[in-house]
């Protein structure tokens, strides 16, 4: 196996993204800065937020009032679906992460879309089982894993959601505060935790970017953590 293999694609099927572009593309495109928020907690959003281009982050606070990052966004995805879908409390932020561009869909019209779409709808689930998934390993690491589990888990998903390969490399765009807030870890235990990952040779830091040197080595070393 290659690090290569272990980069799996989110990538949408051409004709179903080519049907939920020709959908959002009706609504006027939006821009907002970094470190704008979308859509606060126990917000009751009005429109489906379509984003065409940058990240959004969906994160909590916990009660010592430190963020804690739960999903990050990326293009073609549309949110907050679980308010959109079953109007359930929402209580997350939604914050760009970067530069963005979105379109607002009106909630009612957004859901007679996607119901009178089963291919997109299949989709959508797919993605959000995907979404869980992901999920469901960062609780097994903070349930039982360490704080070098937790470090390695986060850099395993970031590779394979916005990694960037290089030759037998991949190239991450991530901070040691980007890892904490998704990690739940203190900057200075991540510090800690990223410099031995650096000796070891796992990985190589640049500014702002991070490079896992051998992808099949981290995989295999988060899955004997626990």
């Amino acid at each position: 196996m290659v690090a290569h293999d272990l980069l799996y694609s989110e990538d949408m099927d051409p004709a179903i993204a080519e049907k939920i572009e020709k959908f959002f593309s009706q609504y006027q495109i939006h821009q907002y800065h970094k470190g704008q928020i979308l859509i606060h907690a126990h917000d009751e959003p009005q429109h489906v937020f379509y984003l065409v281009s940058g990240k959004v982050k969906q994160y909590d606070i916990s009660y010592r009032g430190d963020e804690v990052v739960l999903n990050i966004f990326k293009p073609p995805a549309f949110f907050p679906m679980a308010y959109a879908m079953n109007k359930t409390v929402n209580h997350y932020f939604f914050e760009a992460e970067a530069d963005v561009e979105l379109r607002l869909a009106p909630i009612d019209e957004a859901i007679s879309f996607i119901k009178a779409n089963p291919d997109v709808l299949y989709n959508l689930l797919s993605r959000v089982y995907s979404g869980m998934d992901g999920l469901l390993g960062r609780l097994a690491h903070l349930m039982a894993g360490s704080a070098r589990s937790r470090v390695m888990f986060e850099l395993l998903i970031e590779c394979r959601r916005f990694g960037t390969p290089d030759g037998s490399r991949v190239v991450v765009s991530l901070t040691e505060t980007d890892i904490g807030t998704h990690a739940g870890l203190a900057r200075e235990t991540v510090s800690r935790e990223v410099r031995k990952l650096k000796e070891e040779g796992l990985i190589s830091l640049t500014k702002n970017t991070i490079v896992v040197n051998d992808l099949e080595r981290l995989a295999a070393s988060v899955s004997h953590e626990l």
